[in-house]
């Protein structure tokens, strides 16, 4: 298992394709340059040790060089065993709507977007706490099975969308359903799931779905994210809006966020219902929520004694360098000797 140290270092890589931009315009001026002055047989005639094969190979070797300089700057590291540690934390579920009213842009970027803002800084803050995420619409699925990997969760977090449910509407009691499958820990004492919603389409029976899941420890929090006031919901084809969506009638339809009945669902498991307009808000309170909160103990798997591995980047490099010294522009003289195409014999 290999880790980078220091990855902003590979910026630096950039140097590469730059220079090798800026040779390709120097070997282009030379060879216009030439031309303007002699015939490519006359200048063979007075430059027979000029090489352009020789030339590139420098240039090719000493890219190389710096490649494998930039690579050892970053530190890889290498993981040589996988070891189960103990760690305290607790158990978060992230439960999101990604129905289609979660486009409406009547907050910036749009409902949906501020959700994902929101979970993924709350993750940002979290410590050896273990997430995962659920996201539903018509229908719920598991988007990332409960783990301590907070890198990850923020990268599959990124991908959700409403193109992932097979049907639109707001099955918020599958996705309470479902929660209940990601707490394994028997012995947890606190279990937290959060839910990110504009509340629109919920059904009659959630609360004693939500109440069910207190009964186990669970407590609910519910975030809602857009105006009382609401915004249509666009449309894109390839990322083009091409209006907007509209009833059975031909009316715009307009979604406007539902704040009673998240602050029921919440009401009914001890939890709290938070404004998620400015992102502060929610992230702020449930760091401090989760900081507070008391810790079990859990095993994980991960792996440990990482070593330095820049040493052998560094060498290759500083190979690729010093043979660059080297080597010349010029042919090389013993291969000069050696008549490949019998051009001695033609001559005479």
């Amino acid at each position: 298992m290999y880790k980078i140290e220091e990855p902003i270092y590979f910026y630096l890589l950039l140097i590469v394709p730059s220079m090798l931009v800026l040779f390709l315009f120097v070997l282009w001026w030379k060879k216009r340059t030439q031309q303007k002055f002699s015939t490519p047989k006359l200048l063979k005639i007075l430059a027979p040790n000029a090489s352009g094969f020789k030339a590139a190979l420098k240039v090719t070797i000493l890219l190389l060089g710096m490649t494998f300089l930039i690579i050892s700057l970053t530190n890889p590291k290498m993981g040589s065993k996988l070891k189960t540690i103990k760690r305290e934390g607790v158990d978060i579920v992230f439960a999101l709507d990604i129905s289609k009213s979660m486009l409406a842009e009547d907050i910036a970027p749009n409902r949906l977007e501020k959700s994902k803002q929101i979970i993924s800084k709350i993750i940002d803050r979290l410590g050896s706490d273990r997430v995962g995420i659920i996201v539903y619409a018509g229908n719920s699925y598991p988007l990332l099975p409960i783990t301590t990997d907070h890198a990850a969760a923020n990268m599959f977090l990124q991908n959700a969308n409403p193109d992932m449910v097979s049907s639109q509407g707001t099955a918020i009691n599958e996705a309470l359903e479902l929660a209940k499958t990601y707490y394994n820990n028997d012995e947890q004492t606190n279990r937290f799931l959060i839910i990110l919603s504009d509340g629109e389409d919920h059904q009659e029976e959630t609360k004693q779905v939500a109440q069910n899941l207190a009964n186990n420890g669970v407590k609910i929090y519910t975030i809602g994210v857009g105006t009382a006031r609401g915004g249509p919901i666009p449309i894109r084809v390839n990322g083009a809006m091409i209006g907007y969506k509209k009833d059975n009638k031909g009316e715009t339809v307009i979604s406007k966020r539902v704040s009673e009945v998240l602050q029921g669902i919440a009401d009914t498991s001890d939890g709290t219902y938070i404004d998620g307009n400015v992102t502060e808000n929610p992230v702020d309170q449930l760091a401090e929520i989760i900081a507070n909160a008391e810790k079990s103990e859990f095993e994980t798997k991960q792996f440990s004694d990482y070593k330095d591995q820049f040493q052998w980047f560094l060498a290759i490099g500083l190979f690729f360098l010093i043979l660059d010294t080297f080597l010349f522009d010029k042919k090389t003289r013993w291969l000069r000797k050696v008549d490949l195409f019998n051009e001695e014999k033609k001559k005479s």
